[in-house]
């Protein structure tokens, strides 16, 4: 179905990693997993760490996109998983953004540079990105295990074509993005539309290609990711 009025989550630069983007390390007691930990009765000494909760979505999505060294061009030179929520412009971790998002229901999007995704192939890097809201990320190119992550998780992958990026549409983050044209008829490697919206009244096309590259990419993603195509595959066997 059509994509419409998604909010920006992140402005990234070039070379973000899997680590930048999955929860890693000690949790931080200040951050928006900590002070869940906290508020479940959880003193500091006993947080561990994110890898020793991984399998807790509530621990794990609250770590996505919160590396220290993560640079969101959002975020007003704060580094860190910070961003603005729009359209208020308030600074704030980026888990908190998207719970205020998921309440006014504003699907997010995600863009970046070159090689998004390089590194190990961290699971958690496309659950936590599909967990918090993000239904579509925009790059100049993927590592190739990430985008099928991403696929997997029911995300869409789509790429700028060569002379356009985050510069050159000039985008702040006070926009709104859509793909009207995004249907049941999708195919792999096709060319699709990209609005972009300003709080000028103007907008703007933007020709991007999708990065679904094989016809079973297809049929995941239409199911909103590969789990739930093979369960529909198993209820469509019995």
């Amino acid at each position: 179905e059509p994509l419409t009025d998604m909010r920006p989550l992140a402005l990234l630069g070039d070379s973000v990693t899997t680590d930048h983007i999955s929860p890693a390390g000690a949790i931080p007691k200040g951050g928006p997993a900590g002070r869940f930990l906290m508020d479940q009765g959880v003193n500091s000494s006993d947080f561990n760490s994110f890898g020793s909760r991984r399998g807790n979505d509530r621990i794990m999505t609250r770590g996505t996109f919160a590396n220290v060294r993560i640079k969101n061009r959002l975020a007003d030179g704060k580094e860190g998983g910070y961003t603005k929520l729009m359209p208020e412009g308030e600074i704030m971790a980026i888990h908190d953004a998207c719970q205020s998002y998921a309440e006014r229901k504003d699907p997010l999007i995600v863009f970046g540079g070159t090689d998004y995704g390089m590194g190990s192939s961290r699971d958690w890097a496309a659950k936590g990105t599909s967990l918090l809201g993000v239904k579509a990320v925009v790059t100049k190119s993927y590592e190739r295990i990430h985008r099928s992550n991403l696929i997997g998780m029911g995300v869409l992958p789509l790429e700028f074509e060569k002379g356009t990026d985050i510069d050159s549409l000039g985008l702040d983050g006070s926009e709104t993005f859509s793909f009207p044209d995004l249907n049941d008829d999708l195919e792999p490697g096709q060319k699709l539309t990209l609005i972009v919206s300003r709080v000028n009244g103007e907008s703007e096309e933007v020709s991007l290609l999708v990065r679904i590259d094989t016809p079973i990419e297809v049929e995941y993603y239409r199911h909103g990711g590969i789990l739930p195509f093979v369960l529909r595959q198993i209820l469509k066997d019995s």
